[in-house]
């Protein structure tokens, strides 16, 4: 599992858009069997993961909205993975990938069913559901990690895949826990401070310098996504809930601030 506030360079996405634009279509027609393996991959779990967006906007009173939010948000997210595509060292877009490509599915159905579900709150149905679907996400993360190990497959581009998946799913946990007023509107706080940190990056350089390898942040992010998984269970309420939001966001504070420190204390520049 990546996490926060991990940042690895080097990598498309951290690129000016003039450079990253420069060769980026010739790059890829010289790799037409990683372009086409990885097309013929993603396409196949887009149409799958619609086909049951599909079902379940008929199982649960969700409308075509919520199909829509679904294919939007895989169409981006998948996009950007083509985007960084050049950055991807290996042959093939590999297994590992594909599970990290999986788990963007389930992101997607889950932040689709918060946005779009008027009444989550009162359904205990659509609420196990939802805990069902983080907790398989949850279970995958470090299978794509065991797999690029496995198979010869470890990246940068991998990693960062992984990374920005865990911190979309956390963001989308963070929303829903206030939506369902779980806790205050801070527990966004969760959700955003990562990508505060990498907006803070652009004014002050040093933060975007790379860190060195913790088990600590890897902690912390499955506390993360553990805690606001617990949150949506029906049963717990407040002022247990906001309990569990306020210890997690202590953690990813001290995580933040360790990690912080350590750039702005460390010699050099980026």
């Amino acid at each position: 599992m990546a996490s926060e506030p991990e940042r690895l360079g080097g990598d498309r996405f951290g690129r000016s858009w003039g450079l990253a634009q420069a060769g980026w279509i010739t790059q890829l027609r010289a790799r037409p069997a990683l372009l086409s393996d990885t097309i013929a991959g993603l396409s196949g779990l887009l149409l799958g993961t619609s086909i049951v967006a599909l079902l379940v906007s008929f199982r649960l009173p969700l409308g075509w909205d919520f199909v829509a939010s679904v294919i939007l948000s895989l169409v981006l997210m998948f996009t950007l993975v083509l985007y960084a595509l050049p950055d991807h060292p290996h042959r093939r877009f590999g297994p590992a990938n594909l599970v990290t490509a999986f788990r963007a599915c389930l992101v997607s159905l889950t932040g689709a069913t918060v946005l779009c579900f008027d009444s989550l709150a009162a359904t205990d149905l659509a609420l196990w559901t939802l805990v069902g679907v983080v907790l398989i996400a949850l279970a995958l993360d470090g299978v794509d990690g065991y797999l690029a190990r496995v198979y010869g497959h470890e990246s940068a581009f991998g990693a960062r895949f992984d990374m920005e998946v865990d911190a979309l799913l956390i963001l989308v946990l963070s929303v829903a826990a206030a939506l369902l007023e779980k806790a205050g509107l801070w527990v966004i706080w969760i959700g955003l401070m990562r990508y505060a940190f990498v907006a803070a990056g652009w004014m002050i350089p040093r933060l975007t310098g790379e860190l060195f390898p913790s088990f600590r942040r890897k902690l912390v992010c499955v506390i993360q996504i553990s805690a606001l998984c617990l949150i949506l269970i029906p049963f717990v309420e407040t002022p247990y809930s906001t309990a569990i939001a306020v210890v997690a966001l202590l953690a990813l504070i001290y995580s933040f601030t360790v990690d912080i420190i350590y750039l702005l204390r460390k010699p050099g520049t980026p």
